[in-house]
């Protein structure tokens, strides 16, 4: 079975050792060489092809974000692990947008550094969860609610539209919502508006296709 080769890069040589040392502690893992700047790394890979990069961001010359940029571009089988002292949005935002494929604390421990390397390994992403709560905030406040043809409808339309898909009455639905008929038949002609869809069947169809009913509802 061939070693994970990994190249690691640190301005600083006694965090440079130290990850080392570490690295070489993992089954499978076989550092081949290690570097102090952004410059450097980007010869390296050119020279030695690792699988994967521990790459420290803040270094002078060329930063680990930039030296990210131009090895996953230039070397598309080789994998970044961003390593960072910060835990913020706007350092893993700009990790990812770099084409890194891992961001990982310098604190963190043997067992974590150990799953980031052998994750990104597989080909997979791996954020530390420091950082991942971040990721997801930032998914739910782009997403803005349902995307597609759902989305041009309103959360109350959207209920409307569930219970007429469910076969509920007008006079059901506004019981159901504490509205009154006249309102729920308003809701009904906008949502049938928006969605272009003129007819119950129409409607029950397309509930069933964005996955509001289930066949057998």
């Amino acid at each position: 079975m061939s070693h994970l080769r990994v190249l690691i890069v640190e301005d600083h040589a006694l965090v440079r050792a130290g990850m080392r040392a570490l690295v070489q502690k993992i089954e499978g893992v076989e550092v081949i060489s290690d570097v102090g700047d952004g410059w450097e790394a980007v010869k390296s890979v050119q020279t030695d092809v690792p699988d994967l990069v521990l790459m420290d961001i803040a270094m002078p010359g060329l930063n680990g974000l930039d030296a990210t940029s131009r090895i996953v571009k230039e070397s598309p089988t080789t994998r970044v692990i961003l390593v960072s002292m910060h835990a913020n949005e706007e350092y893993f935002q700009q990790a990812l947008q770099a084409g890194a494929s891992g961001y990982l604390l310098k604190g963190a421990e043997l067992a974590e550094l150990e799953l980031a390397i052998r994750t990104v390994g597989r080909g997979e992403t791996y954020l530390t969860p420091a950082v991942a709560k971040y990721a997801i905030e930032v998914y739910r406040e782009k997403s803005d609610g349902p995307s597609g043809p759902l989305g041009r409808l309103s959360m109350r339309q959207r209920e409307i539209l569930q219970l007429i898909a469910e076969g509920q009455t007008t006079k059901d639905i506004a019981h159901r919502l504490n509205l009154s008929v006249k309102t729920v038949e308003t809701h009904r002609s906008q949502l049938m508006e928006r969605l272009e869809i003129h007819d119950v069947p129409g409607l029950v169809r397309f509930a069933m296709r964005v996955g509001l009913i289930q066949p057998d509802s």
